[in-house]
């Protein structure tokens, strides 16, 4: 047993790329406690009673009201507290516990981005980065949602770039206050309250310093609510700070430390969001099966015919390979935090550091995640028909609440560039060897390829197979972009983006190949048939879209010999042995369809 504990400790973020993981040592969601399916059935609860009935009224803002008082009853819940310690008044949770209950209540609509606001940027920044003085005074009260929490970062003219942000913050004569001058856009939570974390650079400083603003403190203005595509329940405004005078003790960590602050929160963010996205899309599956079991044409259910199936299928197998990435990842997460402890960090920088060495897979599962979603809804809406075009349905507000999610915590654009780029800083840091591996497949392009038979024992041999090929086509592609392009490389946004797409795949394949073969070694195959057809789809769909991307970025810098030779290379490393996906996603279909609701 101690040896698997010392190799989860020495799994690093981004070493999924170049390593191979034991299926024992990931953690899949069948494996959650009996605690923590309570706090999933509590949040099930509260969504089903608090949120469900009322969409229409959040959505319609008539009650400006409304959505505090749903934030304070999920505080009563202890819905509020999750991450925070129970010496603050919080739970106390691990983060894989904490990324459940982003789950389940991401399919809560406006109302899950309240929270998820709320309890992320609005509350981490104090948790992580406060002192003493500041976690006692704040983290009770936003725990309990006595106080509510806003995070003010973005600008009309600084987006992507945070940075850049105009907002300044003067220190008075007397050294006693800050006066903070300037405006903030999008600002979630920002219509009610009662704190913000507001980031402006001190003088004349390069980088941005972070503030924690009590609405009490006067000299803020807000224009009125935002009109929205999506999410129209969630309270958004620009706010002014006019004068705002500050106490000096509420700068929140060192002078100039606020960009930092900013990019490790944003981190806890993406993979957070991307498993509300989960959550959203079991949630749609369920809806979709059900009407269409429900809906009749040409005398049966639209369930029974096969382009339907095909739907409810990718649907299904979406949903249950985002699912299995993320919980992997936050459990690498509460590993790292594990370790980092019985080192002697403290706690709080252990809980950053922890997600901060992981930053590349949140962005990976941000991007996964939200698009995933998106594609469920739209899938949801077609199966629908009609009824999924009418505000009557409900798909209509699922459909639109989805679209922000590429947008949220850094564009999708920007996170599959900065997947790479991370990647690529920790090579070059002496952290993550790519240059081996990368050699090593560059040298195996020259030798004849292996038709020798794989060992027939093991679970998955040809799955496994195919998937160690999928990593070395991302290698191959990536090592040949770095040769050609070195530090240029970061301004070719579009291979960037191809070697993104490798990457991404790669990761989620792998996640759900490993989370079947664990249920597997648990239950034997037979148990877990459904499962195998799931990830079987989900790999085979990986290796055709890493090829696809692959072939773009090595049509886009190699020519000649060494273009030939390359994608000779991308189609020995992205070749699958035939398999009927239309039986297998007939299968799934089927599964689903029998349990009426998303059954994994």
């Amino acid at each position: 047993m101690s040896t698997i504990v010392e190799s989860k400790q020495a799994i690093q973020g981004g070493e999924f790329l170049i390593k191979e993981t034991p299926a024992s040592e990931i953690f899949i969601p069948e494996e959650w406690s009996e605690e923590q399916r309570m706090i999933a059935q509590t949040c099930r609860d509260f969504l089903t009673q608090e949120i469900d009935p009322k969409l229409d009224e959040i959505d319609s803002m008539q009650h400006p009201e409304l959505m505090p008082a749903l934030l304070d009853k999920a505080g009563e819940l202890g819905l509020l507290g999750t991450s925070v310690p129970e010496q603050y008044g919080g739970f106390g949770m691990n983060f894989n516990t904490s990324m459940l209950v982003a789950e389940i209540l991401g399919a809560g609509h406006s109302f899950a981005v309240a929270i998820s606001a709320h309890t992320g940027i609005g509350t981490l920044p104090i948790l992580y980065y406060g002192n003493e003085d500041q976690k006692a005074k704040y983290l009770p009260k936003l725990a309990t949602g006595e106080w509510k929490a806003a995070y003010c970062l973005t600008e009309p003219d600084s987006g992507s770039d945070a940075n850049s942000g105009k907002t300044k913050a003067v220190l008075t004569d007397d050294g006693k206050h800050y006066i903070i001058n300037g405006q903030k856009m999008w600002i979630t939570n920002g219509g009610f309250a009662d704190i913000y974390i507001v980031f402006a650079k001190i003088d004349d400083d390069k980088n941005l310093s972070a503030f924690i603003v009590e609405k009490e403190f006067g000299g803020i203005t807000m224009n009125e609510e935002e009109k929205k595509m999506g999410i129209k329940g969630s309270s958004t405004r620009q706010i002014f700070f006019n004068d705002c005078k500050v106490p000096v003790e509420n700068l929140l960590s060192d002078r100039e430390n606020g960009f930092k602050i900013a990019v490790n929160i944003l981190n806890i963010g993406r993979i957070k969001l991307g498993a509300a996205a989960v959550g959203a899309s079991k949630s749609i599956v369920s809806d979709a099966v059900n009407y269409a079991g429900e809906r009749k044409q040409f005398g049966t259910s639209i369930s029974n015919f096969g382009a339907i199936k095909h739907k409810i299928a990718q649907m299904t197998v979406g949903a249950f390979a985002s699912e299995s990435a993320h919980y992997r990842a936050g459990q690498n997460i509460d590993d790292a935090y594990d370790a980092m402890i019985a080192n002697g960090m403290e706690e709080a920088k252990a809980k950053l550091k922890s997600v901060e060495e992981f930053a590349i897979e949140c962005a990976i599962l941000k991007v996964h995640g939200s698009e995933v979603l998106d594609f469920v809804v739209d899938e949801g809406v077609q199966i629908y028909g009609g009824m999924g075009f009418s505000a009557e349905g409900p798909m209509d507000r699922a459909y639109r609440d989805a679209r922000i999610n590429r947008i949220f915590e850094g564009t999708n654009e920007i996170n599959r560039m900065l997947c790479i780029d991370m990647l690529l800083k920790r090579a070059m840091k002496g952290k993550l060897d790519l240059m081996s591996p990368a050699m090593a497949v560059q040298k195996e392009l020259m030798s004849i390829p292996d038709f020798g038979a794989s060992d027939g024992d093991e679970l998955f041999t040809k799955e496994k197979k195919a998937l160690i090929n999928l990593k070395k086509a991302g290698l191959m592609v990536a090592g040949a972009a770095v040769q050609k392009y070195m530090q240029k490389l970061g301004e070719e946004q579009e291979i960037l983006m191809n070697l993104a797409d490798m990457l991404i795949e790669g990761y989620v394949a792998e996640s759900t190949l490993l989370r079947v073969e664990k249920l597997a070694q648990q239950s034997g195959e037979g148990a877990v048939a459904i499962q195998t057809d799931i990830m079987r789809v989900y790999l085979y769909e990986a290796i055709e879209k890493a090829a696809y991307a692959g072939k773009q970025a090595i049509y886009a810098f190699a020519e000649g010999d060494e273009q030939r030779m390359m994608l000779m290379g991308l189609k020995r490393f992205t070749k699958m042995e035939p398999f009927n996906l239309k039986e297998a996603r007939r299968r799934i279909a089927d599964h689903v369809i029998e349990k009426n609701e998303y059954p994994f």
